[in-house]
């Protein structure tokens, strides 16, 4: 038996940043992923991928935000439970519960963190004749980016019009040589930035847009050597070496879906007005595997229900133990168990 003060299932950025918040109140964590490494998503499907929003990063590759991520809880030695799902959640009559894996691997908590990201997740995929036979591996289809350099002095057809398709345009316009964006809308569903980038890159002739566009069948023997698109009712032919379509992700709760929790739409309804809290009291959901009214699906904003989770695992572990918000800038990460007023004496003789 595993024990720890809280349980996270997912070992995503959000489910990562979750143990240093919970490290400052002096709370150990232990993380449980399906995955063989700690990252989620960004990891196993997009390890290069550049992400913008993170505050202080103007970009920062996914890889090297899990690295930081992971050297920043170090200090805090979380145990991991890799390439196990967790597949059933008993809570005890004390409040505590018992998470077992797929493999039979018990974890003993005082609270249950989810931060399981989407789930288990497949790509959607374009409707097209012979999509299988070019799917195979070394026939041309991807629908993850994991090496840029594969595409290096390639032509590439991406399909799309959210963040995905607009961020890998973007970055592969530095390494293919040639890269078509089609979308069938004017109007994209990314970032406005993005939006803006994307123009600008094809006034410079770095990329290829085709809107209102479909990509529609392929050619070629072997491999895809072109595919054709339909624009406006006629049909053009674009040579390629590469047709990535991201259309997003189909995402599956798996064995969290029978665990009784209330859901809405593939994800866990969570009380957002207080500490993202399930319908299980002790059981939390946190990242884009939640939902409430106004959820933005953002990084940024699962570190911020991560450090509200924390707080509230905190005051239900301690019971009517006052807690004082304690800022690392005058504590460090090692906490600050003076009172305010020596806070205070503290920010002075730094600034004296």
């Amino acid at each position: 038996m595993i024990e720890t003060d809280i349980i996270i299932i997912g070992a995503g950025p959000t489910g990562l940043f979750a143990v240093f918040e919970a490290g400052l109140l002096k709370l150990k964590c232990h993380l449980i992923d399906g995955l063989p490494q700690p990252g989620g998503q960004l990891t196993e499907l997009y390890p290069k991928k550049p992400i913008f929003d993170i505050p202080g990063y103007p970009t920062v590759g996914a890889g090297e935000l899990i690295d930081n991520l992971m050297e920043q809880i170090k200090q805090f030695q979380p145990g991991f439970t890799l390439g196990e799902v967790a597949e059933t959640v008993d809570k005890l009559e004390d409040g505590t519960f018992i998470v077992t894996t797929n493999k039979g691997t018990k974890h003993k908590g005082k609270a249950v963190a989810i931060a399981g990201g989407l789930g288990s997740f497949e790509p959607r995929k374009p409707i097209l004749k012979d999509l299988e036979f070019y799917e195979q591996k070394g026939r041309g289809v991807k629908y993850f980016i994991k090496d840029p350099e594969k595409f290096r002095n390639k032509k590439v057809v991406i399909s799309g019009g959210g963040d995905s398709a607009l961020d890998w345009s973007i970055f592969l316009s530095n390494v293919a040589s040639e890269v078509t964006l089609v979308h069938r809308r004017n109007e994209f569903r990314g970032a406005l930035d993005s939006v803006e980038k994307v123009q600008e890159l094809k006034h410079a002739g770095k990329i290829k847009l085709i809107t209102p566009g479909e990509v529609v069948g392929f050619k070629g023997s072997e491999r895809i050597e072109s595919v054709d698109i339909e624009v406006n009712g006629a049909r053009m032919n674009v040579e390629t070496d590469y047709f990535i379509p991201l259309f997003g992700l189909t995402p599956k709760l798996g064995p969290i879906a029978h665990w009784g929790l209330e859901i809405e739409k593939n994800a866990i309804k969570v009380n957002n007005a207080l500490d993202y809290q399930t319908n299980i009291e002790g059981i939390y959901a946190i990242g884009d595997v939640n939902t409430y009214p106004g959820k933005l699906k953002l990084i940024l904003c699962g570190f911020h229900e991560a450090t509200l989770m924390c707080q509230s695992v905190y005051n239900r572990i301690n019971p009517g133990k006052k807690y004082v918000l304690k800022y690392t800038t005058v504590s460090g990460v090692d906490g600050f168990d003076g009172t305010r007023k020596e806070a205070e004496k503290a920010v002075v003789k730094s600034i004296d």
